[in-house]
């Protein structure tokens, strides 16, 4: 039996977490058994014990690197209004909400993990505060702590706009509720 290095390990890990976390987007947690996770990442079932300790351990590893990788993407935007205008507009596209599996999990998964154990909702507590932060900081660079109900507020707009324009069935009228977010989200943020 072949034994694998801490990099290969370390890989196959973060594979699994990846295409578990566009898996999660696109078909919901519940409707993602380990078995189909596994295969997805081109893995047997009993590799998967070898990552994690459980299902909830993956879910919350999941959890917690989508939500990094988002606030990450936030972070490195330059530090002006435009720069947020400009994640508000992409992130209430029409594309962003077609494409639920490479998209935000907070539109996605958020009823859900309300669900979910203690562990998962704390690291996405974590991810969630840090992404406000983050805004806040755009919003008001010499002090982010004032901007931080803004923020809150803002985040609350965009992830409820895109959670109920993937929600209709009338392509038109959630096409209407993507620009309406757009415009309050703007709003909000001025």
């Amino acid at each position: 039996m072949a034994r694998y290095g801490t990099e290969h390990k370390h890989a196959t890990r973060q594979r699994i977490i990846e295409t578990a976390g566009r898996r999660f987007k696109q078909h919901g947690i519940d409707g993602s058994g380990i078995a189909v996770l596994m295969a997805d990442a081109g893995l047997t079932n009993g590799a998967f014990y070898a990552h994690f300790g459980s299902k909830d351990d993956l879910v919350a590893n999941v959890v917690a690197g989508e939500l990094d990788a988002q606030r990450a993407t936030l972070d490195a935007l330059k530090s002006s209004r435009e720069a947020l205008e400009t994640f508000v507009r992409e992130y209430l596209s029409r594309q962003h909400r077609d494409l639920r599996g490479d998209g935000c999990p907070s539109a996605a998964l958020l009823d859900e993990i309300g669900r979910c154990d203690t562990a998962i909702r704390r690291a996405y507590t974590e991810g969630a505060r840090s992404i406000v932060e983050v805004i806040a900081a755009h919003l008001a660079p010499e002090n982010p702590q004032s901007a931080r109900g803004k923020a809150l507020g803002l985040y609350t707009v965009m992830v409820g706009t895109l959670q109920l324009s993937r929600a209709l069935s009338d392509e038109k009228l959630s096409d209407e509720v993507l620009e309406e977010g757009i415009h309050n989200a703007l709003t909000f943020m001025h």
